[in-house]
């Protein structure tokens, strides 16, 4: 029996080099990889020896006759891969990555613990001797795959689990609710380290620039997200349900994973690691309709096909499909019925204005040569991103990223000698979590090259260097034990309410729960 590879699919082709037919595609190489949905297992040439599904860092391969309901179909989108579609099964050669002697003693720093931090510090602890400082300015690791990945997909946040292994090595440092930009500069990392990675991903929300945006109940997917992923002290940017209905302006994967959690039941809701105040809001106020609006047609839909069949999939939903042509075919009312529950794609539209007084009432919107006004309670754009600027690294504000060749910092063709980048501060917010992995390899082979050719300034390093600095600038990180106990403490309280984990989410509370507990000595007498 085959096997089949599932939508929590993170595209990282761990499992790839393990094949021994070569049946998984698109391979590293190939067309597609880095960009496609998931990968794909070829029915007819799999042995069946699941050495795959032991490689899969998020459970995502199964036997074809172990997938339940949900997963079923899967089968069938991995067999249709292969039809019509020319893929050699001959083995690659396995290339192995020259290894070249670094200068002693070298320390790095790596901003970040999302997966393209988790890639570059895998590649810089297996290629390389260096000593790793890595910082973020949550004491919660994690990145992307804990405040962004939807609650209802934890299969895809196991790829932490791998990384979580790499934070625990004798020559890597943790410094958690250290921010750079804020508690110190990357002046002041590049007067500290030997060359310092920038792994800080693309959370900054692209505006529509339309009238009314800035109304209460009008927001950004992002803030959305992080307010629902327990993003620490993140305020709730939605309004109170008064019509039930919410308008959604984009139709990617973002789209789609907050339209599902406004519909999922909330016993389902409440057996996640969505944060306790986004489950209490949810109890008490139901979106029963959400109405996206595509800008072009209904074939160019941004999603992929994994996510948007995990929409289909959710019970009592029913799903309206309609652009210029049929628009006549739904009708929007200023009430919404709440004994079921809607999701409408509109495409071919375009939202011209928010209306509103104190908050959202409607969104004014384009369809074809139809402007019509939608009521709603909310408005969440869900547009695209751009990578957060940070004070004195170089920064290309037209493209939302930092400039970089092949990961080398730059700034008019002109190198930052030192100073690299990896993931979607790299390339911009494109492929999912396992692009970051060759993303990451290219970038740390970039600083291999260098170091050994004596092209960076190395320095001398005194011992607690740079914890001294942090402790005259009266920044005081969470390290990581008190890390550790963050976790234990919210998986603890998981366990206990039947959850993979209850989340803290104020930095008072986190910090008071990493602070190392005084153990009171008793004496003889007392």
């Amino acid at each position: 029996m085959a096997f089949a590879i599932t939508q929590s699919c993170c595209s990282d082709a761990g499992c790839v080099s393990v094949c021994p037919v070569n049946c998984i595609h698109p391979a590293p190489g190939e067309p597609g990889f880095g960009t496609a949905d998931i990968l794909h297992i070829d029915p007819d040439t799999c042995i069946d020896c699941g050495a795959c599904s032991d490689a899969c860092p998020v459970d995502a391969i199964f036997p074809v006759d172990r997938l339940g309901p949900r997963d079923l179909h899967f089968a069938e989108v991995n067999a249709a891969y292969y039809r019509d579609r020319e893929v050699s099964q001959d083995q690659k050669p396995t290339e192995y990555v020259p290894l070249l002697r670094l200068p002693e003693g070298m320390k790095v720093a790596l901003v970040g613990t999302g997966p393209s931090a988790g890639y570059a510090l895998r590649t810089l602890l297996m290629r390389t001797a260096v000593e790793v400082t890595v910082i973020d300015k949550l004491p919660t690791p994690g990145g992307l795959v804990r405040s962004g990945v939807a609650p209802d997909h934890p299969a895809t946040k196991n790829i932490t689990r791998g990384f979580d292994l790499h934070l625990r090595d004798p020559r890597v440092t943790v410094l958690g609710g250290v921010e750079v930009g804020r508690d110190v500069s990357p002046q002041d990392l590049a007067d500290h380290f030997d060359a310092v990675f920038y792994a800080i991903g693309a959370s900054e929300p692209r505006r529509l620039g339309i009238p009314g945006e800035d109304l209460p109940g009008s927001t950004s997917a992002s803030a959305a997200v992080a307010w629902y992923n327990g993003i620490p002290d993140a305020p709730n940017p939605l309004q109170p349900a008064d019509i039930g209905r919410t308008v959604i302006v984009g139709t990617g994967n973002v789209a789609l994973d907050i339209v599902r959690l406004f519909h999922t039941d909330l016993a389902d809701l409440g057996r996640t690691d969505i944060a306790d105040r986004a489950l209490d809001f949810f109890e008490a106020h139901r979106t029963h309709e959400v109405v996206l609006l595509g800008r072009r047609g209904r074939d160019t839909g941004a999603h992929t096909p994994a996510e948007y069949t995990a929409l289909v999939n959710t019970p009592g939903v029913e799903i309206i499909t309609v652009d210029a042509s049929d628009q006549d075919a739904i009708t929007v009312t200023a009430e919404v019925d709440g004994a079921y529950k809607r999701i409408v794609f509109l495409y071919d539209s375009t939202p011209l204005e928010v209306l509103g007084d104190d908050r959202v009432r409607a969104v004014r919107v384009r369809t074809g040569d139809v402007v019509r006004d939608v009521p709603a309670d909310n408005l969440i754009s869900s547009i695209g991103y751009r990578t957060r600027p940070i004070p004195g690294l170089p920064f290309d504000d037209a493209a939302g990223r930092i400039p970089n060749e092949a990961g080398r910092i730059s700034d008019a063709s002109v190198e930052v000698a030192g100073s690299y980048v990896v993931g979607w501060a790299k390339r911009g917010p494109t492929g999912g979590i396992g692009a970051n992995r060759a993303d990451a390899e290219e970038t740390v082979q970039a600083f291999i090259a260098d170091a050994a050719a004596g092209r960076l300034a190395t320095r001398p390093h005194a011992m607690g260097d740079f914890d001294t600095f942090l402790r005259r600038r009266g920044v005081a990180p969470v390290r990581a034990r008190g890390i550790a106990t963050i976790d234990r403490v919210e998986r603890r309280r998981g366990t206990s309410a039947g959850r993979p984990r209850v989340k803290l989410t104020s930095e008072t509370e986190l910090r008071q729960t990493a602070r190392p507990r005084r153990r009171r000595i008793f004496r003889s007498g007392d």
